[in-house]
């Protein structure tokens, strides 16, 4: 019993570490709407620097939230899109922005 409890904790601690970093839900919020280039992303969310949004964008791939593409055009451009599991999290964080619109 304690273990289980341990270990959604563990599960609940780490989810938090990803999106308790700034920007992040407001990228899959953005996200969640389709796919984005990265100056779509850019104009999207103004006070975003070019950099953190770079930084964010891989650390969501890592955590397989969202996939990046490269379309070999010309110029070759990169599209931004949410996985199965980001878009999951998408409709999680949702239900937040839900909640905070209705008691904040």
């Amino acid at each position: 019993m304690i273990e289980d409890v341990k270990s959604l904790l563990g599960g609940a601690e780490h989810v938090h570490q990803i999106i308790g970093k700034k920007w992040v839900s407001l990228i899959i919020h953005v996200l969640n709407d389709g796919p984005k280039r990265f100056s779509e992303l850019n104009t999207m969310i103004p006070d975003l620097s070019k950099r953190m949004l770079n930084e964010r964008l891989k650390e969501l791939e890592e955590y397989g939230l969202l996939i990046r593409v490269v379309i070999p055009d010309r110029p070759v451009r990169t599209e931004y899109s949410l996985t199965a599991k980001g878009q999951e999290l998408g409709e999680a964080l949702g239900h937040v922005e839900a909640w905070a619109l209705k008691w904040l």
